[in-house]
């Protein structure tokens, strides 16, 4: 029978050279906290549980990572006493006969193929390693003369033989549940942080006899952390261009990779095509052949095969239902949803908008909680005069409907199919269809009028 597989990740620390008022797992990469890409990674081992070793600010880590994710189990490190006596938190809550994998909570590019290995490890403790021409700051592996794995040291305590040793520990192990509690409570602190190591477990088995399995990572970004900004920016880049290469690879087109940014997931279909300077959030889902232009920003978007974004555009939760344009310049805010055909053009800004097919707001146009016409015309300066101070209201425009440049509705209005309003006009009750409306008062000429002039001396 295998056993249960129960995961502690430790997310206790304060991160202090951060210099943030945010628990340093919460510090954010790819558009979301280092912890979370950590969750996602061991949820893909299948646990029985996960427990969350929290302390410093562990409300905040619990409020921004219980919404939208699988049930974790929290424990309060009260004391920081060092990673040993986190992990001794945890145990309690795990059951007899289980293997328990740890592993830091600030390691966001880790991957659940990189931990596969010390899940089918076989002896009692494994851990995870990785070689590095520079080991500073990294505890080193301490190996006998035959190559068996007999401790850890911290580079607090290293020796100056032991710490031009290239072969490192990544913070991360596996070990039976029993076996691990037993050395805990052995594990002392005397050390130079008069801290309970959890790596000192690794000496303390070597010499019980247990086998340790030294398991060597083979790719270091795999199993870095981030103590500060610097390191946290390093981290970022690695990202970026896994992500990009993922793209990529399954056929998107990025002229300029470099340049863009995805804060979150993205689904594409074939043939799409994303140029310099975009920064795509949250999750989005560009269909076949979608074209996202420089400079443009998507969140939480959803965009039909064919739709066409053009250059410098900012979309956030904007679906469109078949093939449009967009921009350049554009505005859609959440709630906007385009039908085939729709053109939205240079300096229009929508939201909780519906336009149906090959409607149009080609320039200079605000269109807020508004329900737009098939084929409906919207000219240059048209507003829809959406809140009262107090309350919003909706205005309905009807298919091929003609709105003149300069028009303002003031909602609640209707506007009937194959109205036209005259330009300049202000709105505030129903339009009939097929009919001309204009709303603005007469010009006038007056005669004999002369522009005024400079008094003698003034400059």
């Amino acid at each position: 029978m295998t056993a249960e597989l129960h995961i502690v990740v430790l997310a206790a620390g304060e991160g202090r050279r951060m210099n943030s008022d945010r628990p340093k797992v919460l510090q954010p990469l790819g558009g979301a906290p280092m912890l979370e890409h950590v969750l996602v990674a061991v949820d893909g081992l299948d646990p029985a549980a996960v427990h969350v070793v929290i302390g410093a600010g562990g409300d905040q880590v619990r409020a921004a990572l219980e919404t939208g994710m699988p049930e974790r189990r929290w424990v309060e490190q009260h004391q920081r006493l060092g990673t040993g006596h986190a992990v001794e938190q945890a145990l309690p809550g795990i059951p007899a006969g289980a293997r328990v994998l740890v592993l830091p909570g600030d390691m966001p590019l880790v991957r659940t193929e990189t931990l596969r290995p010390l899940i089918d490890a076989t002896a009692p403790l494994a851990l995870l390693g990785f070689r590095v021409d520079d080991p500073t700051g990294y505890g080193r592996i301490l190996r006998d003369d035959t190559g068996r794995v007999v401790g850890i040291r911290e580079e607090r305590d290293a020796s100056d033989a032991e710490r031009v040793i290239g072969e490192v520990n990544s913070g991360v192990l596996i070990a039976d549940r029993d076996r691990l509690a037993d050395w805990l409570g052995r594990v002392g602190c005397d050390n130079a942080q008069g801290e309970y190591y959890l790596t000192d477990c690794i000496a303390l088995a070597a010499a019980d006899g247990s086998a340790v399995d030294a398991i060597v990572c083979a790719d270091s970004d795999d199993v870095r952390g981030a103590n500060d900004r610097a390191q946290l920016a390093d981290l970022e880049r690695v990202l970026q261009q896994r992500r990009r290469d993922a793209l990529m690879a399954a056929g998107v087109s990025l002229p300029v990779p470099e340049a863009v940014q995805l804060r979150g997931p993205v689904e594409c279909g074939r043939d799409v095509r994303i140029d310099a300077g975009v920064v795509l959030e949250g999750d989005n889902r560009l269909g076949d052949g979608v074209e996202i232009g420089p400079g443009c920003v998507l969140r939480d978007c959803r965009l039909a095969a064919g739709t066409r974004v053009a250059p410098y555009s900012v979309l956030e939760g904007a679906e469109t239902t078949g093939a449009c344009t967009i921009g350049p310049f554009a505005r859609l805010r959440p709630g906007t949803v385009l039908a085939a055909g729709v053109k939205i053009g240079n300096f229009v800004e929508t939201k909780n908008a519906r336009f149906a097919e090959a409607a149009k707001a080609s320039h200079l146009s605000y269109v807020g909680d508004a329900e737009v016409g098939e084929g409906a015309n919207l000219g240059a300066g048209t507003i829809t005069c959406n809140y009262d101070g107090a309350n919003k209201h909706r205005t309905v425009i009807g298919a091929g409907a003609f709105v003149g440049s300069n028009s303002a509705l003031v909602a609640p209005v209707t506007v009937g199919e194959r109205a036209t309003i005259g330009a300049g006009s202000v709105v505030s009750g129903d339009v009939p269809a097929d009919a001309l409306t204009v709303a603005r008062a007469r010009a006038r000429s007056l005669p004999g009028w002369r522009r005024p002039t400079k008094k003698t001396g003034e400059s």
